[in-house]
């Protein structure tokens, strides 16, 4: 596989966790949340090319946070923009190779397989785009304008994880659009540039950490795990 990139996408803010400290700071397993999510990448391929996306203000923070952990995986670290879109699009900035392949994630996921990674890889080479999602466990209702509900059929949803991935070229090629207020994510600007998106099985331990209660997940799934 030709020119491997992970951008790894880390703007939290910690608001709704309750904290002053950036949620992908926080720690797990006696190490920042992030640092789990880096060590899951380069467990699946040592040569893969790491873009780690941090606001400006808290890339002297990160550096700090590596020297206390002595945490020394090979990374590059790019500032972020206002919204994930322009953080995204400075970390594709960055890599200057025209041909490969794009993996995006988010920071605070550090419970991402090996497996869901190779499989993302492997669909965007062959198709040019994976996007990693889960079905919906529980019932769903539409909301509609004026207050009322109806009842959906769960199995024509999906829940989107990432990593999201895409062949490079492709992907350089859809973040030229302007900026959307309805992109919530890297597969929605791929779409709304026209080009396909095939979706992949993600995992229901794939969990993004926002809240407090995340974080008690997460610390115990690092402890069962050890």
């Amino acid at each position: 596989m030709k020119n491997p990139f992970a951008i790894i996408v880390a703007g939290g803010s910690g608001t709704r966790m309750g904290t002053d400290a950036p949620k992908q700071f926080l720690s797990i397993g006696g190490m920042p949340i992030l640092m789990h999510t880096i060590r899951r990448f380069r467990a699946y391929s040592a040569d893969l090319n790491v873009i780690v996306v941090l606001p400006v203000s808290q890339i002297p923070v990160w550096e700090e946070l590596c020297r206390q952990h002595q945490f020394q995986e090979a990374v590059t670290v790019i500032a972020g923009g206002k919204t994930r879109f322009q953080s995204v699009r400075n970390g594709l900035r960055s890599i200057q190779a025209e041909d490969g392949l794009v993996a995006v994630h988010d920071g605070v996921r550090p419970f991402v397989t090996t497996s869901i990674i190779r499989n993302s890889f492997e669909t965007a080479e062959r198709t040019g785009s994976a996007v990693t999602c889960v079905p919906l466990k529980d019932s769903a209702r539409l909301i509609h304008a004026d207050g009322s509900s109806q009842a959906v059929d769960r199995a024509s949803y999906r829940l989107v994880q990432t990593p999201q991935t895409f062949q490079l070229a492709l992907f350089k090629r859809a973040f030229e659009v302007a900026e959307q207020p309805f992109f919530t994510d890297c597969a929605s600007v791929v779409e709304y540039a026209g080009y396909p998106i095939t979706l992949i099985d993600g995992s229901y331990d794939n969990i993004k950490i926002t809240t407090p209660e995340d974080l008690e997940i997460a610390e115990q799934k690092i402890r069962s795990a050890h």
